[in-house]
């Protein structure tokens, strides 16, 4: 046998019925490059560049000499020369590049010359181009399969590199006393007593991140209770209202079990906390919470957003891609806002929901997923499904249970609390000193109707952290529109009489408008002399009298 007689269709072999693939005579397993892309990227981001480099290095090196050893056994080489020489070749078979045009030199003399590198380009598409070699994997196999081969320690390492921005990649291999003092730092990771060198940083890195994650959450948990002791999850979901309660309770059951789950509600009103308080309760708290806004994409773009696209589906797409529902495996998908999905794309989260099972675009496969979703709007979804404009065969499918989120102005006791604890949240992230609210600002936020609900007031609290001084929040640091709110009747407690409830508001007014009984009058629609007889009633006709005549005179 001679190097160039080597083919493909001969070294591959398929058993279609027992569903094994051998190369070279070796069990073999497909997998898909851009899978060891996305492994090499998860290895970097969880380990670092060092232990990544290591591990994929030794792992080419074995897989290296177990080839050498194969293709020594599979064929009468007319020389040990062929056989050596045979690396460069054997492993371009196998995907794993593209050699030069040309015979192909030796990896100990002249060199191995790549004009493609499925590794170098895996790597700037998962990590960017780098400021090192990078095709570690190729470097382990050759030099596995040379040290085999040639019965002496071999490494084989890159003179130029794709990933580098070079035109080619250029390996060389030599012994470690031909290298010298040259490579030493690269010929590292060849050794697997090293490996554990480039592990305990990598470990140790990891437990310095998990003790640091474990001490802010020490810190939002002591934060929580300075604010509200009843607090008791880790979300910092406040409910001390009865309907907030209610759909707490019922979150947590249904928890449990693995349904698709219809959260509705104003904007602002926390619809997308109560989701991952579904996850964190649910056996899928380990897996993925992956968030999507479906009203903020195009249909077209969604479609891709969700389901994935294969390279080349439209202009644009130079790779292969992953969907979120693919992404959210054994988790969580949460849809915010589905009712502005297009009537198109609600036909196909239909059948994903259905079948379990998703099509990305341009491809004519389909792939099973492992996904609970949790939808959630703010539109009448009824009136929408009555209008044409969504599918009720969807809206079944999703409202398999359908928690109701009510608006901050229903939950009045839930205020006070959560200001007080965005308040915390914001001095901390703006470095200020606030303690708490002022009775006059605590008194006028639970006067506020909130339409907004909790966004509204956490950004009322961010400003009131940001133009107030340090120490209690004042009234006159309050949004304008916030300042401005009359009395709210309040329908718990005894039923006050009519009068009270029409005093309270009429004096509250009077505040707003700094005594001004004329601006007072018009804003209630009554005339002057109505609202100086009601004033005289309340013993209050004095002070503001004169207030008036003077802005009268004016």
């Amino acid at each position: 046998m001679r190097i160039d007689d080597l083919n493909v269709s001969e070294l591959l072999e398929f058993d279609s019925e027992d569903g094994v693939v051998r190369f070279a005579g070796q069990r073999a397993v497909i997998i898909d490059g851009i899978a060891n892309g996305n492994l090499r990227k998860e290895l970097v981001n969880q380990f670092g560049l060092a232990t990544a480099r290591a591990i994929l290095t030794r792992f080419g090196y074995v897989q290296g000499w177990r080839m050498a050893d194969a293709m020594q056994d599979l064929f009468q080489w007319e020389s040990e020369e062929d056989w050596h020489h045979a690396c460069g070749r054997i492993h371009m078979l196998g995907g794993m590049y593209r050699l030069a045009p040309g015979p192909v030199d030796s990896l100990t003399k002249e060199g191995l010359t790549l004009v493609e590198s499925y590794e170098a380009e895996q790597h700037i598409a998962q990590l960017g181009s780098s400021d090192t070699s990078v095709c570690w994997t190729i470097c382990g196999l050759t030099s596995g399969y040379l040290s085999r081969a040639l019965g002496k320690e071999i490494f084989v390492l890159e003179e130029r590199c794709i990933g580098r921005g070079h035109a080619s990649c250029h390996l060389l291999g030599k012994t470690l006393e031909e290298w010298g003092d040259e490579r030493s730092d690269e010929i590292r990771f060849f050794r697997v007593e090293n490996l554990k060198d480039w592990l305990e940083p990598s470990l140790h890195r990891i437990t310095e991140e998990l003790k640091a994650a474990e001490k802010l959450l020490r810190v939002k948990k002591r934060v929580m209770a300075q604010v509200d002791p009843t607090i008791d999850n880790e979300l910092g979901i406040i409910a001390r209202s009865a309907d907030m309660r209610k759909v707490i309770d019922l979150a947590r059951r249904i928890a449990k079990v693995d349904c698709t789950v219809l959260i509705t509600g104003e904007s602002g009103a926390g619809k997308e906390l109560i989701a991952h308080l579904v996850h964190h309760e649910s056996a899928r708290t380990a897996g993925p919470f992956i968030a999507v806004n479906c009203g903020a994409i195009t249909e077209t773009l969604l479609e891709s957003e969700l389901f994935g696209h294969a390279r080349g589906a439209f202009s644009g797409a130079t790779q292969h891609r992953i969907g979120l529902f693919e992404a959210a495996n054994k988790g969580v998908l949460f849809l915010d806002e589905i009712g502005d999905v297009s009537p198109g794309m609600q036909v196909k989260l239909l059948r994903a929901l259905q079948e379990h099972e998703i099509r990305r675009v341009g491809e004519n496969r389909s792939r099973p997923v492992d996904v609970r979703v949790i939808a959630a709007t703010n539109r009448d979804i009824a009136k929408e499904i009555e209008a044409g404009r969504f599918r009720a065969d969807l809206f079944y499918r999703l409202n398999v249970v359908q928690l109701h989120v009510p608006p901050l102005r229903d939950r009045r006791e839930d205020i006070l609390p959560l200001a007080r604890m965005l308040l915390t949240k914001a001095a901390r992230g703006s470095s200020r000193t606030v303690t708490g609210l002022s009775p006059p600002a605590a008194d006028q936020i639970l006067r506020y109707d909130w339409p907004g609900n909790v966004r509204e007031l956490e950004n009322a609290m961010e400003r009131a952290v940001a133009i107030g001084l340090a120490g209690l929040v004042e009234f006159e640091t309050l949004p304008e529109e916030v300042r401005r709110a009359v009395p709210v009747p309040s329908m718990s407690g005894p039923v006050r009489k009519l009068q009270e409830i029409e005093k309270d508001y009429i004096l509250a007014v009077l505040g707003l408008n700094e005594g001004n009984q004329a601006r007072t009058a018009r804003e209630l629609g009554i005339g002057s002399a109505t609202l100086y007889r009601k004033l005289k009633i309340y013993g209050t006709t004095e002070t503001d009298g004169a207030k008036e005549a003077g802005d009268n005179s004016l």
